[in-house]
């Protein structure tokens, strides 16, 4: 069986290390588990995505960043479904969370965007039945825009705990693929 698992964020190293990219990040993670020498990624031109196919817990996987910003990322996460014959039931994307505190992580299918950009252009593209991975992020404090936070560098205190939150992510999802593998 096989499973696209799509990590957002926006592309360029303006955003990289920011609230809106911990999805990407923690695709990353999943990388360099089944990379654990170097994991790279190549240009599917088609989606204009970063892609790895590989195995994890005995699933085949395809392991994507698009390279286009957040709020257009369903035209990229559809052509490589299309392009892999992966339907929406096992396509997995992780994302930047604002509903769940920062640092939890929680798997489920289907469901709606919660106002996140990026998973409402995936849902117009695919439809609700894709498996949301929320990475929590935490609310915005004071007044603060949305957008803004999103947008932002995370604290030192939090970078020192994104290497937790990538690997619990991975846990999650790698064992979400052996539940379905059953």
């Amino acid at each position: 069986m096989t499973f696209l698992i799509v990590g957002l964020g926006n592309p360029g190293a303006e955003y990289a290390r920011t609230r809106h990219n911990i999805g990407a990040m923690g695709v990353d993670e999943l990388a360099t588990r089944a990379f654990p020498v170097a994991a790279t990624l190549s240009i599917h031109k088609r989606s204009r995505a970063l892609v790895a196919e590989t195995r994890l817990n005995d699933s085949h996987v395809i392991l994507a960043k698009p390279l286009c910003f957040m709020n257009l990322s369903g035209g990229s996460v559809k052509a490589l479904a299309d392009f892999y014959k992966i339907p929406p039931s096992r396509t997995i994307v992780l994302f930047d969370d604002l509903e769940l505190d920062f640092g939890v992580v929680r798997l489920r299918p289907g469901g709606g965007d919660h106002g996140h950009n990026g998973l409402r252009s995936i849902t117009k593209a695919l439809g609700k039945d894709y498996v949301r991975a929320g990475m929590g992020i935490g609310r915005p404090h004071g007044r603060m825009d949305v957008g803004s936070f999103v947008l932002k560098p995370f604290s030192k205190k939090e970078q020192a705990e994104l290497p937790f939150i990538c690997s619990d992510v991975a846990d999650e999802v790698e064992r979400y693929l052996t539940t379905c593998a059953l």
